[in-house]
């Protein structure tokens, strides 16, 4: 059950991040040279379109960073163990479809090259340390209730 349960939760992480990135992309009108919702299904003539916009690359950095955290606690939230990695796990994914990203269209910046190493670990990282800080917070509540009503 918590196979299942946990590629559930990745699963679901992905989606969000995806969900997430896709609605960023769209958020800016001058962006969007496709007609469909997805910039994904046109993503070679989109990213050529967009080679020399640092500012777009730099926002789609921003916003994977925002859909990996988001993804990442979603995933934290469904996992019953291991939140952390879990929510890790998610970081490495969106780091690997990055990576595809780059090797196979060649219209990336250097910068951008660079930073997603350092971003999607540390955000997919910060999204699963919120939920475990939350959990933790109120394990803790729950204990000083019950001290309290002891007495």
């Amino acid at each position: 059950m918590n196979f299942l349960r946990n590629t559930i939760a990745v699963l679901v992480g992905l989606g969000i991040a995806g969900l997430i990135i896709t609605l960023g992309i769209r958020a800016f009108p001058q962006w969007i040279t496709f007609d469909a919702f997805a910039p994904f299904e046109h993503w070679q003539r989109f990213l050529f379109s967009m080679k020399d916009d640092n500012a777009f690359f730099g926002f789609l950095l921003f916003i994977s960073g925002l859909g990996t955290t988001v993804g990442g606690v979603a995933t934290a939230l469904i996992v019953k163990y291991a939140k952390v990695a879990y929510a890790i796990l998610i970081g490495f994914i969106m780091l690997f479809i990055a990576m595809l990203d780059v090797i196979v269209f060649p219209y990336h910046p250097t910068f951008y090259k660079i930073s997603i190493f350092l971003t999607f670990f540390p955000f997919s990282w910060i999204g699963g340390k919120i939920v475990e800080i939350i959990y933790e917070r109120n394990k803790k509540k729950k204990i000083a209730e019950k001290m309290n009503k002891t007495k």
